[in-house]
């Protein structure tokens, strides 16, 4: 039986499915720019966007967006449990297989959020209003490139 009311977890698959889905017409979105369809990018650029926002709602209808350091915080558990659980595990279950290395890279790039997470916290803690934006922090919104 569940622990949480059933409208909670339909609110958070319907979070994760459109939050999946974004993430996919970004992908695609990415492969269409490569593939010189700047028109086909651009819309699915546009849908994800759309998807981005009825993920939003979604998670913000379950009570997951509380704000200031509360998010940060729960963000910074999900980091290092990323880091230290999930990614660990999938590196393990994959063996050989060339997932290892991007499971790997994505690791790495898991750190660097962490260290940012941890950061605007500290910041946040520290203002009396909104967070000053160092070049460090700033660049942690910039996408991760394949290496």
């Amino acid at each position: 039986m569940s622990r949480i009311p059933r409208v909670l977890e339909h609110l958070k698959t319907g979070f994760t499915s459109e939050a999946v889905s974004a993430a996919r017409y970004r992908a695609y979105a990415h492969r269409a720019e490569a593939d010189g369809r700047p028109q086909l990018a651009r819309r699915w650029r546009e849908l994800a966007h759309e998807k981005d926002e009825l993920a939003r709602l979604q998670l913000e209808a379950a009570g997951q967006v509380r704000g200031g350091a509360t998010d940060l915080t729960a963000e910074i558990a999900d980091e290092r449990y990323e880091n230290e659980v999930l990614y660990p595990k999938l590196i393990r279950d994959a063996g050989a297989d060339e997932a290892v290395g991007l499971f790997q890279r994505v690791i790495e790039a898991q750190k660097d959020h962490l260290e940012h997470l941890t950061a605007l916290r500290r910041a946040l803690g520290a203002s009396e209003g909104d967070v000053q934006m160092p070049e460090e922090v700033a660049r942690a919104g910039e996408p991760v490139t394949a290496g």
